[in-house]
């Protein structure tokens, strides 16, 4: 997956050295050092090796489900009817405050253990359900525990400024100062955050109200993304670019300016084909345009209760390329190299010696098949920091 190669950067005949966990050579076996020749070594008989996969965008940990909301839709009921009646994430955040940590992550193993059989080796998990501030940490809490119960590397996001709970219904400036700054403070105190989220819709908060907590988020040195022009375009991106965020995510609705704010901060795209097809959007994402300026785009699960109950990033991969027209490289560099580039992760996503060896090895010969195949795991081997 290094750029500039031949397609994927593939190898034939190659050989992957690992040393003390990080990867000391990779290259046509025939150009080995002689000095690893005598190496301890495994032959892969004829599988694909890649780098590891990276699902850069998760709501994970989260309270309850929503079944019930999904099969009301499909019967007939309004987005309206089913808030009135306590769905939609009002649902998701009274479950969310009244789970416990053990509940919540017990909750959640299962479906990172998925992930991690697709070889995922590395897994951004964002707060955004609890809406308080006991709950947005319990929910960091609980992110954290993930990594330390599997074999992964965990990156929080703090998504404080998700929604804008019942209780502050029509005052998001007033929970802003309540609740989101005060809570972010304190995650921060506490080592449990890595990078600060938004939701900059006409559902959720302004660009002002964004900035807000942006600044609040520099002033602690903690980098920023953003959940924008999802559903309209308020211009999030460009905010977000503006504070040299690490990403910005959805952007179904982003326009070239906002691209090109993007291109100019090497803000990655992130892009969530599970909630486009949960939510039967028709407006993808511009793909185009990000080609023509440079920007790198991301894919990820979005896993989540209510717009994409989805634990599968291969099948990701898959839907990236059906349905916005990703080639089956660029999806794969959406998954590796990008998504870890999403993350502020310079050490992964490519087989290059000083990387991490967070390595997948498949039973494919092509990389184009971990695109084309829906609802098969091609996986035979994870390899997460030489283990």
């Amino acid at each position: 997956m290094v750029t500039g190669a031949a397609p994927y950067g593939l190898i034939d005949d190659g050989v992957l050295a690992i040393e003390d966990g990080a990867i000391a050579f990779c290259g046509p076996l025939a150009e080995l050092p002689t000095h690893m020749t005598h190496w301890p070594s495994q032959d892969a008989e004829g599988a694909l090796i890649t780098p590891a996969l990276v699902d850069c965008h998760t709501h994970i940990v989260f309270g309850g489900n929503r079944a019930r909301e999904f099969e009301m839709r499909l019967e007939g009921a309004t987005y309206e009817a089913i808030a009135r009646a306590g769905g939609g994430i009002v649902s998701t955040v009274t479950a969310t405050r009244a789970a416990s940590e053990e509940e919540l992550l017990a909750s959640a193993l299962p479906r990172v253990d998925t992930l991690l059989a697709e070889g995922v080796t590395t897994l951004e998990i964002k707060s955004g359900y609890g809406l308080d501030i006991d709950s947005e940490l319990k929910m960091l809490r609980v992110a954290r525990r993930i990594g330390k119960e599997r074999p992964v590397t965990v990156r929080t996001s703090y998504l404080g400024a998700h929604a804008v709970p019942a209780e502050y219904k029509g005052n998001p400036d007033r929970y802003l100062d309540d609740v989101c700054l005060p809570a972010l403070s304190r995650a921060h105190k506490e080592g449990l955050v890595d990078a600060v989220d938004g939701f900059c819709e006409g559902i959720a908060f302004s660009t002002d109200q964004i900035a807000r907590v942006f600044e609040a988020a520099k002033a602690l040195g903690l980098p920023v993304k953003l959940h924008a022009e999802q559903l309209s375009n308020l211009g999030g991106a460009a905010l977000a670019a503006r504070y040299g965020a690490l990403s910005s995510d959805h952007l179904e609705h982003l326009d070239e300016a906002g691209v090109k704010a993007m291109a100019e901060a090497g803000t990655v795209a992130v892009l969530l084909p599970g909630a486009f097809y949960t939510l039967r959007e028709t407006q993808s994402p511009p793909v185009e345009l990000f080609r023509k300026h440079g920007v790198a785009m991301a894919i990820s699960t979005d896993c989540n209760p209510g717009t994409s109950p989805l634990t599968s990033l291969l099948l990701t991969i898959n839907m990236a390329c059906t349905l916005f027209r990703l080639t089956p490289e660029e999806a794969l560099a959406g998954a590796t190299r990008n998504a870890a580039k999403a993350l502020g992760l310079a050490d992964r996503g490519m087989l290059k010696a000083g990387y991490r060896a967070d390595i997948a090895v498949w039973n494919a010969t092509h990389p184009a098949e971990l695109a084309y195949r829906i609802g098969f795991n091609p996986l035979k081997e994870r390899i997460w920091g030489g283990a």
